[in-house]
């Protein structure tokens, strides 16, 4: 009888040890995944300060009067506050008017370089030809080569351009670079629907060649549809990318009237010579308020757009 008590104790010592060992590297587990978190926490807020610092500490001057300008006492929050920046850089830079302009002129070069791009991507992918692969490696060179190299070449070719002579100081030099594949990040955009196209079933092609399609029907009316994600990515990418485009509207010097983005290059110096102020800190307030409306497009599409942008992201090949 006592040995029998005597093992039934050391049976509970075992099993209490055993639930002890389990609670402790429960805690162990907890502990880490606590610590894990907070240092995630740390790393993404330290990151999202960062990177939204500078847009938060703009918004929040574009709201100052002079008197918080020069108020030891202001930081971030204004005392005062008033919305005569943005009544003032909306009527110097015809905000409406201009940004009208500009998303004619973004969205016409984003339907171009989507056809464009997606009919050369859909060629490297599906067809042999000669000369393929150094094509595609040109292609490749695009994405990778600094655009300063190229904007001596540039500049002179359109300088004069054959018969149609000068072609500077307006859109077309755009329009024409985009139509034949080489505008703005175009090799990107091949190199994104060639990744896609490659990774669609043939047997589609195939199933819609069997039943008498044409090779342009085809790619029009199925691979082209199969390819949303990466046509959403695309677009949206154009659309931003030539929103926010100043080095080539700069060098081909296109007119500030139908591009926001060299409106707000002189918008100081506008706001200086017709309302006689030369406080380079106020005029900077000015700016920040100019800043703040060339934003606020680009964020409305973000915000309407956002699910199917990351799903075309997650889907075009960009990743993985």
């Amino acid at each position: 009888m006592h040995l029998v008590q005597n093992y039934k104790a050391k049976f509970q010592e075992l099993k209490e040890d055993k639930q002890f060992a389990n609670d402790r590297r429960k805690a162990v587990r907890i502990s880490k995944k606590v610590i894990l978190g907070l240092f995630k926490a740390v790393v993404l807020i330290g990151i999202s300060y960062m990177i939204l610092s500078p847009l938060l500490g703009m918004l929040s001057k574009s709201f100052f009067t002079d008197n918080d300008v020069y108020n030891p006492m202001v930081y971030l929050f204004p005392i005062e506050g008033t919305f005569e920046r943005y009544a003032t850089s909306l009527k110097v830079m015809s905000y409406g008017k201009v940004l009208l302009f500009t998303i004619i002129y973004d969205v016409t070069l984003m339907a171009v370089q989507l056809l464009i791009c997606s009919l050369v991507g859909y060629g490297f992918a599906r067809f042999n030809f000669p000369l393929k692969k150094v094509l595609f490696a040109c292609v490749v060179v695009m994405i990778v080569l600094p655009m300063n190299t190229i904007m001596v070449p540039l500049y002179m070719t359109f300088r004069d351009f054959g018969p149609f002579g000068n072609l500077l100081s307006t859109p077309v030099p755009m329009y024409i670079m985009t139509l034949f594949g080489c505008g703005l990040r175009s090799g990107l955009y091949i190199y994104i629907f060639n990744q896609f196209f490659r990774g669609l079933p043939k047997e589609i092609e195939e199933a819609a060649f069997v039943d008498g399609a044409g090779m342009f029907y085809t790619y029009s009316r199925i691979m082209l549809v199969n390819a949303m994600p990466s046509v959403i990515t695309v677009s949206i990418f154009s659309l931003v990318w030539q929103y926010n485009d100043s080095f080539y509207s700069r060098m081909f010097t296109i007119s500030a009237d139908i591009l926001l983005s060299k409106k707000i290059g002189s918008l100081s110096d506008t706001i200086a010579n017709s309302y006689k102020i030369n406080d380079p800190t106020i005029l900077q307030l000015y700016t920040y308020a100019g800043v703040i409306l060339m934003i606020i497009p680009v964020m409305l599409i973000y915000v309407l757009l956002q699910r199917k942008f990351i799903e075309g992201v997650e889907r075009s090949g960009i990743v993985g």
